[in-house]
């Protein structure tokens, strides 16, 4: 039990130095790769990100997406891969290959869908090597460098948003 505290001291940390050191650079290139990270515990609409997949202009084999879920027996869906506590070790370690693979895809646009204040799931979001990181989690702004205020269930909401936004900075 202490162990898991001072693990997760050790990993705020981590993540307070990883989110000092970034540095936001945003070109005018069209977007043709697309990360995502889910909270598996707050969606229950999948398809809502293939429909904005396809909005984007994104071929399907170009996007990649990932769940988290606090329980540890919980499998993937139907996207790449659902993660765990289990997978995270001492200073923003990533114990999963194919979790490190995700994270370290140059993708043009990461989208970081979940509303929940979850240690890991700010972790993956601060660790993407993405060009451009989108989400709805307002509890630390420098997560991402656009923050779109909606509510969770409100996924059309967030589609237009992030639609208007690309359109805008000219990624579309």
């Amino acid at each position: 039990m202490i162990f898991k505290a001072f693990k997760e001291k050790s990993n705020k940390k981590y993540l307070n130095k990883l989110l000092s050191e970034r540095k936001v650079l945003v070109d005018s290139k069209k977007i043709k790769s697309l990360g995502i990270i889910l909270n598996y515990d707050e969606i229950d609409n999948f398809n809502a990100f293939n429909v904005l997949a396809s909005r984007l202009k994104i071929h399907a084999n170009r996007i990649k997406v990932i769940a988290y879920t606090k329980d540890t027996k919980k499998e993937g869906h139907a996207w790449d891969a659902c993660y765990n506590a289990k997978d995270f070790g001492w200073k923003g370690e990533i114990k999963n290959i194919e979790l490190k693979a995700f994270l370290d895809e140059p993708f043009d646009v990461l989208l970081s869908f979940y509303a929940e204040d979850l240690l890991e799931l700010k972790l993956l979001t601060a660790l993407s090597k993405s060009q451009l990181k989108i989400g709805i989690l307002q509890t630390d702004s420098r997560l991402n460098d656009i923050i779109i205020k909606t509510k969770i269930k409100e996924k059309k909401v967030f589609e237009d948003e992030v639609f208007k936004y690309l359109t805008v900075l000219n990624k579309i």
